[in-house]
């Protein structure tokens, strides 16, 4: 089933266009002098705090409906010198026990420490290698922060996190340690921890891997090696990778790739890098654009979000979940659909639970518990963006639910960082 050539694909191309680019021969290589804004120094923002701790109170924490969650830290885009926040992941320095926030920006990353919300201190900021963009996506592994964009010639910057727990007179203007320059633009980066690979995706289309996925060898974290692909199933937008424990037992121990590939889901066995397998490909009714999905702790099914199924067809926010109970032969389970109309982005799960980054309607809290008798409810959320709740690429772009304290940040597209809480 294909739906790429309609209307609302090509809006969504002039979205999401990729640039292309060429591949340096060199695969790393140091991190260039910043750019600035045209003046002697690079503009990085001020550190200011809009909103500190605000407790969720009939409905409501400041100027912000909202249902079970508490605001505990707000800080705007001017914080950062920027003027558009996308992608966010967090990262907890075990030797310390601190907290940091590692926040997308359009124009580079910013860092934070969040571990005292009452008093967070801005670190500061990683310029973007090249131009600026409005995709930018980051994940760690081994205190290493791995980050791609969709600016041409980009690369994927790689940065030692242990260098935030002694920076002086904060924010400051940091360099990578290295970067990686055997791609160019890139749209998302995909970690397995268990295995230290970083696998780009989404780089330009006329690539050697089509767009698809790049493997690259982070077991020496600061020193990134490619070692292959795979482009059988042309352009991932998004993907997991997991050492897979599920039900099936004969993919036990191998990892497995799961792609959301535009117009399919596409399942592939990347244990031997040299020799990639596609498992099975699948679609799903109303297909608008696939976009990204997360697995249930057991493995057994996936959470998936299509990004234009709302204005395509006019649903209210739809998650779909797939049993991957026998990954050669997956099946739609269920559709969830939210209360609003806004436009699902970027979900994870957290035991029973799946926070899904909901654009206009903020972060949403749902109750994954009883998925398998096909029943999902929503037992919270936040609604950074009071404006509306309509079909629009404005508001919460991703959320990282994965910190001990459960302190939750989600990086909303207009107004920066948030920092949330469950009110129980």
């Amino acid at each position: 089933m294909k739906h790429l050539k309609n209307a609302s694909y090509l809006l969504v191309c002039l979205f999401l266009f990729l640039c292309a680019c060429s591949s340096d021969d060199s695969p790393s290589e140091p991190d260039p002098t910043p750019p600035t804004t045209g003046g002697n120094e690079p503009d990085i923002g001020d550190g200011v705090v809009n909103l500190t701790l605000t407790p969720c109170t009939g409905g409501n924490a400041d100027i912000y409906s909202c249902n079970g969650y508490d605001l505990l830290l707000q800080m705007p885009l001017s914080a950062f010198g920027a003027e558009r926040a996308n992608d966010i992941w967090g990262w907890t320095d075990t030797t310390t026990n601190r907290e940091y926030v590692l926040l997308g920006l359009d124009n580079g990353t910013a860092f934070v420490d969040i571990t005292d919300t009452e008093n967070p201190v801005y670190l500061g900021k990683l310029l973007t290698a090249t131009a600026a963009s409005v995709w930018r996506d980051l994940k760690v592994y081994e205190n290493t922060v791995y980050i791609v964009a969709e600016a041409a010639s980009h690369g994927m910057q790689v940065f030692d996190l242990t260098r935030l727990r002694n920076v002086s007179n904060p924010p400051v203007v940091f360099e990578a340690d290295t970067r990686y320059t055997s791609i160019g633009n890139c749209h998302n980066v995909v970690i397995n921890e268990a295995m230290g690979f970083v696998y780009p995706v989404g780089t330009a289309r006329n690539d050697a891997f089509n767009g698809g996925v790049h493997f690259v060898d982070v077991q020496n974290p600061l020193s990134p090696v490619g070692v292959g692909g795979y482009a059988d199933d042309g352009y991932t937008h998004d993907a997991q990778v997991v050492t897979y424990n599920g039900p099936d037992t004969d993919y036990t121990g191998r990892e497995i790739f799961v792609g959301s590939n535009e117009d399919q889901i596409v399942i592939v066995d990347i244990t031997d890098k040299s020799n990639p397998a596609q498992i099975e490909t699948l679609t799903y009714p109303n297909i608008g654009y696939t976009h990204q999905g997360w697995f249930t702790e057991d493995h057994r099914f996936f959470i998936l979000g299509d990004e234009l199924d709302e204005t395509d067809f006019g649903f209210n926010s739809r998650t779909l979940v797939f049993d991957f109970t026998d990954l050669d032969n997956p099946q739609l389970h269920m559709t969830y659909e939210g209360p609003t109309g806004a436009i699902d982005h970027n979900g994870y799960v957290l035991g029973d639970q799946f926070y899904l980054a909901n654009y206009t309607a903020g972060v949403r809290i749902l109750d994954i518990s009883q998925i398998e008798s096909e029943i999902i409810t929503e037992e919270g959320f936040f609604d950074t963006f009071p404006q509306s709740n309509v079909a629009q690429f404005n508001g919460v772009w991703s959320v990282y639910p994965y910190f001990q304290s459960g302190k939750i940040i989600l990086s909303d597209i207009n107004s920066g960082l948030f920092v949330i809480q469950s009110s129980n």
